[in-house]
């Protein structure tokens, strides 16, 4: 996606310095064990629906297929795996919310309009989110500045896939970027943006509150806006937009284009696994969240994946990928963000899943980095708090969660070049764990990856984890779990209660 970002880990200040070692080379020994304690809750309480897909408007036949009465039953599942028991949240936008629209009888086809949406793909959509029970979010089109062709668009969806399946509205996808980027091209070959370039953000609220006011009766969402310069005005859109429903923001640690290959957010792996990009990025948002909610309003990225504005193939398609995942998520949930949508459509190299279709049969494959968002699925199920944890870890990051149940899951994930040890003390935890790890072949794995000795394999025909459990039984040995870390892995100990 293009998103104008300046990582938000430069403003907190935590880029890092890699040792060149930390994802080449041979693995070191482990060390004296490593040390972690999990204690009471911090207060961050997992929301249900927390973890969600954003997908681009295209992608939903291309995932759900033109069939309404036979929607793929392997994105079903793979979808529910990510909210088991919960009523998934997916957004439907990104770049082509402001490409989309629904064609209005006896007008033309406005100039900028590369999609066209059709009563199959709404009746394929609602058939796909009443499956689900989902909350859908819906982009609708800002960036042709038109009151009629929003209002149609917004009507068609509304009606066509039922107000109470819809949690909002969504008015234009990164606004900050009219100005300065094409919308379209005439015959001539010139380029026009969809705003003049002096269009700013007190344009936007005042197109937002006309066209806003022009949709159906459906709660609103925004300012879907990713650029440094427009996110310090979400207290200004949350005040001029009083009825807004939910606040989203987009988030990616790295991005492609318009920098330079030594800047700290270039597409490397040494980069993605950099703190920078996890806990910097939850950082770099923390003040909003607190914002929104002080209006009572929740804030969602609902927008979120790990390279923008252009391909990283051999960083977001790898195994690195599925580590940065399962921490960055994380990350937000200890900043109070009500929810992730993880951005995914055909032929992005961060997409999640791709599938095919033979003699009515459905089947898919699944990218490295759906395991890590899975990893947490199982860690930090609705309803969860997040525990505080402590201790000399070194690069080791690590989260723990309490399950409404009382179950207790600790993530351990090592990133580094070295295998380590790590002695996990959890007073009052008496009986045994069992141990589930995520790993591959390497850090740059694109294949072989599994979850607890199970793996989706080269394709899946269902959607659901096949093959024998590697999971081990880890007994308290002196009040700790002794658990030993290959390098480029993750771990989850899981204490009944």
């Amino acid at each position: 996606m293009l998103v104008a970002i300046v990582a938000a880990a430069v403003a907190a200040g935590l880029i890092v310095s890699r040792r060149s070692e930390a994802h080449e080379g041979h693995a070191a020994p482990a060390r004296i064990p490593l040390t972690l304690t999990v204690s009471g809750a911090n207060g961050r309480t997992i929301p249900s629906g927390f973890l969600g897909l954003s997908l681009e408007y295209p992608a939903v036949e291309a995932y759900a297929g033109s069939d309404p009465n036979a929607i793929n039953p392997v994105f079903e599942q793979l979808i529910r795996n990510l909210t088991p028991g919960q009523a998934p949240v997916v957004r439907i936008g990104g770049d082509t919310t402001d490409w989309t629209w629904w064609p209005v009888p006896g007008a033309t086809k406005p100039h900028g309009v590369r999609y066209s949406l059709t009563s199959d793909w709404v009746h394929v959509t609602a058939a796909l989110t009443h499956a689900l029970g989902a909350h859908l979010i819906l982009g609708i089109n800002l960036e042709l500045g038109s009151t009629n062709d929003a209002s149609a668009e917004a009507k068609t969806l509304v009606d066509g896939i039922g107000a109470s399946s819809i949690e909002g509205l969504e008015l234009g996808n990164e606004p900050e970027l009219y100005g300065s980027f094409s919308f379209y091209r005439l015959p001539s070959g010139h380029h026009v943006n969809g705003r003049p370039a002096g269009w700013d953000f007190s344009d936007y609220v005042r197109d937002f509150s006309r066209i806003g006011g022009s949709l159906p009766k459906s709660p609103l969402i925004g300012p879907a806006t990713g650029g440094p310069h427009w996110i310090p005005d979400l207290p200004s859109f949350l005040r001029a937009q009083p009825k807004i429903r939910m606040a989203t923001l987009h988030k990616y640690p790295l991005q492609k284009c318009f920098i330079r290959p030594s800047a700290p957010q270039y597409p490397t792996t040494a980069h993605l696994l950099s703190p920078a990009a996890s806990q910097g990025l939850a950082n770099s948002v923390a003040p909003y969240v607190k914002l929104a909610h002080a209006r009572h309003v929740p804030l969602r990225i609902d927008e979120m994946n790990s390279v923008s504005c252009g391909t990283a193939p051999g960083i977001s398609n790898t195994f690195g990928s599925a580590l940065w995942a399962l921490d960055a998520v994380f990350q937000m949930a200890r900043v109070g963000v009500d929810g992730v949508n993880i951005h995914t459509f055909p032929k992005a190299t961060y997409e999640l899943f791709n599938f095919t279709q033979a003699n009515g049969k459905w089947s898919g494959q699944v990218a490295p980095e759906y395991y890590g968002l899975l990893m947490f699925a199982q860690a930090a199920p609705a309803g969860s708090h997040l525990l505080e944890t402590s201790g000399a870890l070194g690069n080791v990051r690590a989260w723990a969660t309490r399950a409404p149940d009382g179950t207790i899951h600790v993530v351990l994930i090592n990133d580094t070049a070295r295998s380590r040890t790590v002695a996990v003390r959890i007073p009052g935890a008496t009986g045994p764990a069992t141990l589930a790890r995520l790993q591959a072949p390497g850090i740059t794995a694109r294949t072989g990856v599994s979850l607890g000795g199970q793996s989706f394999g080269t394709t899946t025909a269902t959607g659901l984890l096949s093959g024998p459990s590697d999971a081990t039984t880890v007994k308290r040995a002196n009040g700790d779990y002794v658990v030993s870390l290959p390098r480029a892995s993750a771990a989850m100990l899981t204490i009944a209660p």
